[in-house]
């Protein structure tokens, strides 16, 4: 288990919209959202896409001064042999901490014990070493590479695909 302290999953709720705003105002998290993410009508739509596309929850730190959303697990995609596909970001100004790391970890869990999933997958650009980092950490194993799997603004990137497996040791 990656621990961090004080940090929580929680559901995401329409008064999240200016946190979600925020993030996708960083330049790497632009592509996060399946549309652009530009007015606060745009990020409660995102909140409110996620109910019947999978499970999505605010990761939040909590502070003195209360609780600030600072990311996004999500686990979607779960198909008939009880697979889901994993996603994550925290915003720029949290990263370096172990708090993605240790919500996918958390994610993971819950998908094992509440949704009844057996495997969980996730891929990164091969080009993004942070988002390897956090995958091995939440104890993904490498599985390898899919060449040209992704494409943005014309260029092609490999990905790197992982996975956790419900019986892998913790």
């Amino acid at each position: 288990m990656v621990a961090v302290p004080n940090i929580r999953l929680r559901e995401w709720r329409e008064d999240d919209a200016p946190a979600v705003l925020r993030a996708f105002q960083a330049a790497d998290l632009r592509r996060q959202a399946p549309w652009p993410v530009v007015t606060l009508k745009d990020a409660v739509g995102w909140i409110a896409s996620w109910p019947g596309a999978g499970h999505a929850f605010a990761v939040t730190v909590v502070e003195p001064a209360g609780e600030r959303v600072v990311g996004n697990v999500a686990v979607a995609r779960i198909d008939a042999h009880d697979t889901g596909w994993v996603s994550y970001w925290v915003v720029p100004e949290a990263r370096g901490r172990g708090i993605a790391a240790a919500a996918t970890d958390r994610l993971a869990r819950w998908a094992f014990r509440e949704r009844g999933l057996y495997r969980l997958e996730l891929g990164h650009r091969t080009n993004n070493p942070a988002s390897c980092r956090v995958a091995v950490k939440a104890g993904f194993l490498p599985e390898g590479i899919e060449r040209g799997r992704l494409c943005h603004e014309g260029v092609r990137y490999d990905v790197e695909r992982h996975a956790r497996l419900a019986t892998d040791p913790t």
